[in-house]
Parts: C-alpha cells; structure tokens; sequence
C-alpha cells in the first residue's frame, strides 16, 4: 500500500512542474543520446549504446516514481486544522535547552524539505519529535548525534 504524503500547493505544482519537465525534455534528450550512439555503429560492442539505453531506463523509472509519488500526494487543508499544536505546515520556533540557541523551522513534506530555507520534514528525527506538541512544552529527540532537548516557544501558520 502506497503511503499517502501532503503538500503545500507550491510543492505539488514544483512536483508536477518537475514531472512534466522529464516527461518532455528528459525522454528528448534520451532519445537523441540514443539516436547519437546508434549511429556510431555496431550496437553489440557500443559502450556508448549500452550507457543512453540505461540511462534512459533511470529515466523512465523516475517518471514512475514521481507518477506514484503525484497519485498518492494530496493538498494540504489547513480549515480543520488545530493551529495550537505543532502539525505539517506549522512554523515552530524552538529554543534548543542545550546552548539556549533559537531555531525558527517550517514543517513539510519530505520531498520540500530544505534545511537551508528552515524547512524539515515531518518524517526527520526532529520532526516527528515536535508533531502534536504544544507552545510551551519540551521535546525530547534522539538524533544520530546523540539527546537534544527543545523547547517550544511559538507556533504559527
């Protein structure tokens, strides 16, 4: 069973944007790289055949992936959603209890994740810890680098 992921309307249309993008351009240019090498000879000995007909292969594979990935991906509805808890899409800062540093992160999806923009996934250590908490409590997380304590100060839309 297929494991269904939600998204903000920005990273299903980047998604969608990015599967459009193989399906049109990506089969393109696979199918020249296979024109190119064909043409070059002998396709029993042609290395180069070999590579373009993989290389499309991994092609076809990722479109399928992300063909999945689009099939069981649903937009976020923030209407019914309980804004006093840290959930998917909350932007949470964070007091780290260790060194008193404060952190602001946004809650996504895996596939929007981007720790240099302070986007974490639901699915990362950090944050399945912080799911479900509230403004003021301290979340305890294991991380491959050992214990860290957070402290929940503010959570917003």
């Amino acid at each position: 069973m297929a494991t269904i992921n939600y998204y903000t309307p920005e990273g299903l249309q980047k998604l969608k944007d990015e599967l459009q993008d193989l399906k049109i351009r990506g089969r393109a240019k696979a199918a020249e790289d296979l024109r190119e090498a064909r043409d070059k000879g002998d396709l029993s000995e042609n290395a180069e055949y070999d590579a373009a007909k993989d290389a499309q292969g991994l092609l076809e594979l990722k479109i399928a992936k992300l063909e999945e990935v689009l099939g069981n991906a649903r937009l976020i509805d923030e209407t019914n959603m309980d804004f006093s808890k840290v959930l998917i899409m909350s932007k949470v800062k964070l007091k780290n209890l260790k060194n008193n540093m404060v952190l602001d992160y946004t809650l996504v999806a895996e596939e929007e994740a981007n720790l240099a923009a302070g986007k974490i996934s639901v699915k990362s250590p950090i944050g399945k810890g912080l799911l479900g908490k509230s403004a003021g409590d301290t979340a305890e997380i294991v991380v491959p680098a050992g214990k860290l304590q957070f402290q929940i100060l503010e959570i917003s839309r």
